[in-house]
């Protein structure tokens, strides 16, 4: 990843490289697992919560992990069922609570013994290793170091950097998917409230096609099923995604929608272990078993290939009414709820069977079988990740999804639906909450209603549009409420630079990131509490809420003592620099009746007033206090899963038209995607491990079929260099990747996130969401020029 300065900020010139190489000199690289959890599963939970809490700090947090009284984990947002068990975690959930309730913190030494210089050479893995974040800390504009400040100088620094901007455009406000329900609306408040809805998140990077895609078919853009769905459905199709990693206690619910007789179909150019054959390991038959098969089938499909496949199927499916007119397709289902299907099928009926088969890699008798067991259920999921919503198609497939399902009735049935999983934890809720910078009037008119306030209507900047304007000197200060937006985003560079140009930037955080160390002429980090900690305010301890990936909303409790006496909350911090924005703009002589029509402290002082304003705000929120404190919460309405509503602009579900594309690759190149390792939760790297995959101390490698590796002219274990190809022309290079023959799809390759993120530019975004493209990226790999012995 490069490091290149511009002279106007905290990059500079000259700065060292990441430190990646060196961590990586003990890369070794053996066969993949085709199995996940069991024994190891426990092994590997076990042992960094045990190093970095200790065994009762251990014991006292994951056994109140995702439980009723307990706290929501941190990491992705899969549901929790009903009926809990005793240790209701995964292995990375269990690794997100010793990253961040470790013992370790970060002392006011660090920051002299370290520059900014040195720090922005070093790996996400080596910054988070650090310890947690316990004291304010400001860069001056003249210095290369952080130092401690006072948290009443720390405010004043931001309210006057936002007092003194042109115009309220001129800062944008990014939201991490960890922020709480009660610090999002807190924080959406607060930017409208200051006068923009620059309001970017870490949506704009995930599942912002499915958002795009749902909302405009179906009318909500989120999951149309339940937790209990999965058990009753008969056919389960994944696509893109890779649950033994990114949401492992899937696999649980996987398993027993096996051995109630679902089937399921994995659809990945990528064959994953935990999709293969699990082994619980809370059950005999993980332990001393073979575990549970999975995948009945496995359809490897090549890079960009799912909207042909998905037609392909589709078309099936009308052959096979075209054949028994009246037997496959929900005529009444289609005629009560849908509007499109004459146009849809129309479009269909020529589908070049070839270009299927080109676009897939996948054989017609492969499509045939997920067909035959696609109409052979009554009831069917279709659940997916950011293996699909990071395509330059992504909201035209996600599309295709809706009218697969919708032909046979699979939405507002038990047991079906459309199911994009979200990857972080209350990314989901920021949403609800208001985090978006486009949300509708009606959101809009609702706080004016509640408040006084007059927020403004014009659009704001997602994360892709807020880099350009940092890039352009359009946004001068940049506020981060969690997250790690110059690593998360893509064109690694640009957003380097593009930060730089800022004039404040405020990281509002745990633990520190590649975003601490990439900053404007001046900075500020400022800590928070976490999840599993404690929070008591003036009213006594709160509670905080968020919302899972089927819209389940419950409370979430911090079990133990603060890392740190000098911890502020996310609410605590965000009322507390609406009060300085509103001070510094009275004392310019400024309007500030819109910031001084919020009780700021009242939010700081006790939860339960924030929630009286979410309950008048936000639509199925209604009675938030007394409904957060139901055991297990409340489930928010959902039209289209609830009673086949379809708030759409005509109250109907839409089959839709869209125009099969895929991906050209020229000869002698690959089609690239992004990747996690299993030792990942987005941006956060809990060691240099990637399990499954068989890789072990290190993250330079590329996965590459071992018959493309021959055909390259290229061998198992050389370095390479990555170059990305777009048409604007400009060679972006990851340098000194090892090769790794895998069994990936023809014609792929595979990199880790985010350091791959360098080869995508700003500008490769998806159709209509906006999305970073980070799959089916153009590649060719060149051999790396070894340096010579010294």
């Amino acid at each position: 990843m490069s490091n290149v300065g511009t002279g106007e900020g905290r990059v500079p010139a000259g700065a060292p490289q990441h430190d990646v190489g060196a961590e990586d000199d003990g890369l070794k690289v053996g066969p993949p697992k085709e199995w996940a959890a069991g024994v190891p599963g426990i092994v590997h939970a076990m042992e960094p919560t045990l190093r970095g809490m200790g065994p009762a700090r251990t014991a006292k947090l994951l056994l109140r992990m995702n439980h009723k009284h307990g706290f929501d984990c941190m990491s992705c947002a899969w549901p929790d069922p009903d009926r809990r068990k005793p240790a209701e975690f995964c292995e990375n959930g269990a690794k997100a609570v010793a990253w961040e309730a470790s013992t370790l913190t970060v002392d006011q030494g660090f920051w002299r013994e370290h520059s900014l210089t040195e720090l922005a050479g070093r790996s996400e893995y080596w910054l988070g290793q650090q310890g947690r974040l316990v004291d304010p800390v400001y860069k001056a504009a003249d210095s290369d170091h952080y130092a401690p400040v006072s948290w009443e100088e720390a405010f004043r620094i931001v309210g006057q950097h936002l007092a003194a901007l042109d115009s309220p455009d001129e800062a944008s406000f990014y939201t991490s998917g960890r922020t709480s329900n009660e610090a999002a609306f807190a924080y959406q408040l607060f930017a409208r409230a200051f006068g923009t809805n620059n309001l970017p998140d870490c949506s704009n990077m995930c599942h912002e096609s499915t958002g795009s895609a749902l909302g405009e078919v179906i009318g909500v853009g989120k999951s149309t099923v339940t937790y209990d769905d999965f058990a009753r459905a008969d056919l389960i199709i994944i696509m893109g995604q890779n649950p033994g990693t990114n949401h492992p206690r899937m696999l649980t619910a996987l398993e027993e929608a096996k051995h109630a007789g679902a089937q399921i179909v994995a659809i990945n150019p990528l064959p994953e272990a935990g999709l293969m054959r699990y082994k619980n390991p809370q059950t005999p038959r993980g332990i001393v078993g073979r575990g549970t098969a999975l995948a009945d089938q496995f359809v490897q499909v090549r890079l960009g290939g799912d909207m042909a496949l998905l037609q392909a199927v589709s078309k099936r499916v009308l052959d096979a009414e075209a054949r028994h007119p009246g037997d496959v397709l929900d005529h009444d289902f289609i005629d009560t709820y849908t509007t499109g299907l004459d146009a849809f099928a129309s479009s269909l009926a020529d589908l070049d069977e070839d270009e299927v088969l080109a676009a897939t890699g996948v054989a017609s008798a492969e499509i045939d079988e997920l067909a035959d067991r696609y109409l052979t259920a009554q009831r069917v999921i279709v659940t997916w990740a950011m293996g699909l919503t990071q395509h330059k198609k992504a909201v035209p497939t996600i599309k295709e999804i809706v009218n697969l399902l919708l032909l046979r009735g699979n939405i507002g049935r038990p047991g079906a639906g459309a199911s994009p999983i979200r990857g972080h934890s209350n990314v989901q809720g920021d949403r609800t909450m208001g985090i978006w910078e486009q949300m509708p009037d009606a959101f809009l008119d609702a706080l004016d209603a509640e408040f006084g306030t007059s927020v403004p209507r014009e659009h704001g900047l997602d994360a892709v549009g807020t880099i350009d304007a940092m890039r352009d000197g359009r946004i001068r200060t940049f506020v981060s409420l969690g997250g790690n937006l110059v690593s998360a985003i893509s064109d690694t560079a640009v957003a380097e630079r593009a930060i730089a140009r800022t004039g404040l930037s405020v990281q509002i955080s745990t633990k520190l990131n590649r975003s601490h160390t990439i900053t404007g002429r001046e900075a500020l980090i400022l800590p928070c509490l976490g999840r599993t900690e404690i929070d008591r305010q003036a009213s006594g301890e709160q509670f905080v809420s968020v919302e899972d990936t089927v819209c389940a909303v419950h409370a979430s409790r911090g079990s133990v003592e603060p890392s740190g006496p000098n911890l502020l909350s996310e609410v605590t911090i965000v009322a507390r620099i609406a009060r300085a924005a509103a001070d510094a703009r009275r004392e310019r002589g400024a309007d500030a009746h819109d910031l001084d029509a919020v009780d700021w402290e009242g939010f700081e002082r006790d939860y339960d007033v924030v929630r009286d304003h979410i309950a008048a705000v936000v639509p199925g929120c209604e009675d938030y206090n007394a409904k957060i404190r139901r055991e297990s919460g409340f489930v928010l309405p959902h039209g289209p899963r609830d009673s086949r509503t379809f708030p759409t602009s005509d109250g109907k579900a839409h089959l839709t038209v869209n125009a099969l594309e895929h991906v050209a690759c020229p000869p002698g190149r690959l089609l690239l995607q992004t990747v996690r390792a299993h030792d990942q939760f987005n941006t956060t790297i809990y060691s240099r491990n990637d399990r499954y995959r068989g890789v072990k101390g290190g993250r330079d490698v590329i996965f590459v079929h071992p018959d493309d590796v021959a055909d390259l002219g290229l061998r198992d274990g050389q370095q390479v260099d990555v170059h990305s190809e777009f048409e604007d022309g400009v060679d972006r290079v990851l340098p000194g990747l090892r090769v790794v023959a895998y069994p990936t799809a023809r014609g792929c390759a595979a990199a880790y996130f985010p350091e791959a993120n360098v080869l995508v530019p700003l500008g490769a975004v998806a159709e209509q969401s906006n999305t970073p493209v980070s799959k089916a990226v153009v590649v060719r790999l060149e051999p790396a020029e070894v340096p010579a012995p010294a």
